[in-house]
């Protein structure tokens, strides 16, 4: 199960951690962020005064520091998907079934968008496909509108009143209470409906 709180849940009960959450990336987007102002400050002098940004001092030293932090940024989110896709497929699986994430719609919550931006889920499924391929191991697709999350895995009621605020998923039918992302991980091992793509 992919999310945002903890990148990836596995049905196992290991969890690979948002690596945008970490002191270092944190450190990194927060400097990024002031270079950015500093930048944006330029663009908005050169408009004011009516002069070419090339001709302004110092503006490419600007844009050039911009350019190689979104650059470190990109690399450190790129290398910690590879480790974890790797961790995963190197344990030998029969099959690793995955949602059907339709990011385009769930980039549209504006409070979200930033961070299902920087989880890069479209590229940690590129990488199990061919990771899979690599190892022999099936990668199984489930329909975008599966309930993994909404569905009890103990009992397989389903609970449609299911908030996004609610991390902990309980059953109303048989007691169980886990954590909504577990849950959600276990009834995608458990899909029988799926789409074979690797």
């Amino acid at each position: 199960d992919l999310g945002i709180k903890d990148t990836v849940i596995c049905s196992d009960g290991r969890i690979f951690k948002n690596i945008n959450k970490t002191k270092k990336v944190k450190k990194l987007k927060k400097k990024l962020k002031r270079e950015q102002r500093k930048m944006s400050r330029s663009i908005e002098y050169s408009k004011s005064k009516k002069i070419k940004l090339r001709e302004l001092k110092n503006f490419n030293k600007k844009k050039l520091k911009v350019q190689k932090l979104f650059y470190r940024l990109n690399c450190i989110r790129d290398d910690y998907n590879n480790k974890m896709v790797d961790e995963i497929t190197r344990a030998k699986l029969k099959y690793i079934t995955i949602e059907d994430l339709k990011v385009s719609n769930m980039i549209k919550n504006k409070h979200l968008s930033k961070a299902i931006q920087e989880q890069n889920f479209y590229s940690i499924r590129t990488k199990l496909i061919n990771k899979c391929k690599e190892r022999n191991i099936e990668l199984r697709l489930v329909d975008t509108f599966y309930p993994s999350s909404k569905t009890c895995s103990c009992c397989g009621s389903v609970k449609r009143n299911l908030k996004l605020n609610d991390r902990i998923y309980k059953c109303c039918n048989c007691g169980l209470e886990m954590d909504r992302d577990y849950n959600a991980s276990i009834n995608l091992e458990k899909a029988k409906v799926y789409k074979i793509i690797a």
